[in-house]
């Protein structure tokens, strides 16, 4: 197996499941209501919706970055407000992040190997450290989501 392939492998399961950590990102996100999500439960913490917002639009940026393209986000693009906490719009804001996922997980798949050495655009770092970055950012946030469901 290649080490892209490995890498690649990690972002799926940080997401989709058989992770010796315990829940996947999809699995501490299932059963949440939009009410729920847009609940705040601990003071000036950020809620369950805006954390997926910001999860999205970090799949969105090393999408980007491993395309060769820079791209950095504006503080109101790093933690999107919710501006409609209705239960479409939060199953949009679901999909949305499934979407960019998917996206990004074909695209490290494809990733030749000889290409994690590379400086990330914006970042400096190499791919290979940005990837890993990713995968343990998602986790992360899916341990602040499994608090907040508890709230």
């Amino acid at each position: 197996m290649r080490e892209a392939e490995r890498i690649a492998d990690q972002h799926r399961r940080a997401f989709h499941g058989e992770a010796w950590h315990g829940p996947h990102v999809f699995d501490v996100l299932e059963g949440v209501s939009a009410a729920q999500a847009a609940k705040k439960p601990i003071p000036k913490a950020h809620s369950i919706w805006e954390i997926v917002l910001h999860m999205r639009a970090w799949e969105e940026v090393v999408l980007s970055r491993v395309r060769g393209t820079p791209i950095d986000l504006s503080s109101e693009e790093d933690w999107p407000e919710v501006s409609d906490s209705s239960r479409t719009a939060w199953i949009r804001t679901l999909a949305a992040l499934r979407e960019s996922h998917e996206e990004l997980q074909k695209e490290i798949a494809k990733l030749p190997d000889a290409r994690l050495h590379e400086a990330s655009p914006r970042g400096g770092s190499p791919l290979y450290r940005l990837l890993h970055g990713q995968v343990q950012h998602a986790l992360y946030h899916a341990g602040q989501i499994a608090v907040l469901k508890k709230g």
